[in-house]
């Protein structure tokens, strides 16, 4: 009877965005396989145009485009399309271009080459996380004393609908923001360690890249705190890493 598994997303549209055809190629067949719906685009002019017109469920993106680089068409599609989850695709040798990323509202970064089956996972965990937030939005108000909150100081977070309020305005965090200010809120008071978030929050094959948390943090801090210079939810322990204030 329950047979959701890969069915589950058989009508997910995933736009794929990369100038180099054997890559695009690889994405295309693997995705279909496991039953998604691809569109392709191979320059920065066409990803923005795809996005705003197809509304994919999910976009993988290259950095090094022709027409509009990645970075950009990033900043303009998280302008006008704010829940849906952007992959960066990016080399080893482009960290620079990865924080960027991360800072212009990219959900998660595959650094090539990359393991399709993990690709494929990524691609899997983000879109379950947007279809929950999606149904969960849904939801009438009367079904709500049910829900699954995290109520630390001016900070709410409703796991079931991956929603967070600050001092009661609800605050557009990208998922993988979301799973970051969760763990934090999960143990107030609590120090957690730039390398403790990249494992829980990322995984093992970003240990080491401690930038990426330092940025997360602050696109985080930018969209919860009152005064970024002097922040009174989320707090550094200099040398450390971060925690949320219980109080």
């Amino acid at each position: 009877m329950e047979e959701k598994n890969e069915s589950n997303y058989d009508k997910k549209k995933i736009l794929i965005v990369d100038d180099e055809k054997p890559i695009v190629d690889i994405l295309t067949y693997n995705l279909q396989k496991e039953g998604y719906e691809t569109v392709e685009a191979y320059d920065g002019e066409e990803a923005i145009n795809y996005a705003l017109t197809q509304k994919p469920d999910l976009i993988l993106l290259d950095i090094m485009l022709p027409k509009v680089d990645g970075l950009t068409v990033c900043k303009r599609i998280r302008h006008t399309l704010s829940n849906v989850p952007i992959l960066i695709l990016s080399a080893k040798d482009e960290e620079i271009d990865k924080i960027l990323g991360l800072e212009l509202g990219a959900d998660d970064y595959i650094t090539k080459p990359f393991s399709v089956r993990e690709l494929v996972a990524r691609v899997k965990a983000n879109l379950r996380k947007s279809e929950v937030i999606q149904e969960n939005n849904q939801i009438d108000n009367a079904d709500d004393k049910k829900t699954n909150k995290i109520k630390v100081g001016e900070l709410e977070l409703d796991l079931d609908k991956f929603e967070v309020k600050a001092r009661g305005d609800v605050i557009d965090l990208t998922l993988r923001e979301f799973e970051v200010l969760k763990y934090l809120a999960g143990q107030p008071g609590q120090v957690v360690t730039r390398e403790t978030l990249l494992e829980k929050v990322w995984g093992y094959e970003y240990y080491g890249d401690i930038r990426t948390v330092d940025v997360t943090v602050r696109r985080i801090r930018e969209k919860i705190e009152k005064d970024t210079s002097n922040p009174k939810i989320l707090i550094t322990k200099r040398g450390v890493g971060y925690y949320i204030t219980a109080k």
